[in-house]
């Protein structure tokens, strides 16, 4: 794989394009960033998403989604449509999670993601991933330790997939209304314990996670 090599005395930490520029100025052209959300919540599916932003735009509003409110989240969002970029998303099941853990299905979740781009006939040549784990394609790419915090395209994909899978939680709110996930998006909030508590897990409820295990049936 091609790894990213920067000399130590020119890395500025508030500088959250330069692995991006560095790639650019050895012959590198389509630099996604790769990011997923949902490893925490005790139900829902796991979201990666993968951009790939213009060398020159305005790169301001892409901040690591956890720092952003909703309304600044949603805003970044549509900027990046906007400016047209390229975005693939990859959604992960419940059930996948269960059988194959939520560290594999997080990068198959991005596996996914850069699989989306392809199809949309956008292959980068380059992928910065958030995390300490490559993504299992051969591509050339480097992961990153908080990527979020160094790289606007990993943070570009993190609003992206953070966007994406509340949205999902809504429209599980919808058939799952015992347990309000449109408010809380399946995270362990102290309100969803209870619910799962009162109620038992649903369909998609994560039966292997603690906090959920404890209450399933026969039945569940």
């Amino acid at each position: 794989m091609s790894r990213i090599s920067l000399p130590h005395s020119t890395t500025d930490i508030h500088d959250r394009f330069q692995y991006e520029r560095f790639l650019y100025k050895q012959g590198f052209s389509a630099i996604a960033g790769s990011d997923e959300v949902g490893r925490g919540p005790l139900a829902g599916p796991v979201v990666a998403a993968s951009v790939i932003l213009p060398a020159e735009c305005d790169r301001s509003p892409f901040l690591d989604s956890k720092q952003l409110s909703h309304t600044r989240l949603v805003l970044a969002y549509d900027y990046l449509h906007e400016l047209g970029c390229p975005v693939g998303i990859g959604v992960v099941s419940t059930e996948t999670i269960e059988r194959i853990n939520i560290l594999q299905a997080s990068l198959l979740a991005m596996k996914r993601s850069i699989n989306d781009l392809e199809r949309q006939g956008h292959r980068p040549d380059y992928i910065l991933v958030d995390g300490k784990f490559e993504i299992p394609l051969s591509l050339p790419q480097q992961a990153l330790i908080k990527g979020e915090s160094k790289s606007s395209s990993i943070a570009a994909a993190s609003i992206a997939a953070k966007v994406t899978r509340d949205r999902i939680m809504v429209e599980m709110d919808k058939k799952f209304p015992l347990y309000n996930f449109a408010q809380h998006k399946g995270y362990p909030t102290k309100a969803h314990k209870q619910a799962v508590r009162e109620f038992g897990p649903c369909k998609i409820h994560r039966k292997t996670f603690k906090g959920v295990k404890e209450f399933v049936t026969k039945s569940s």
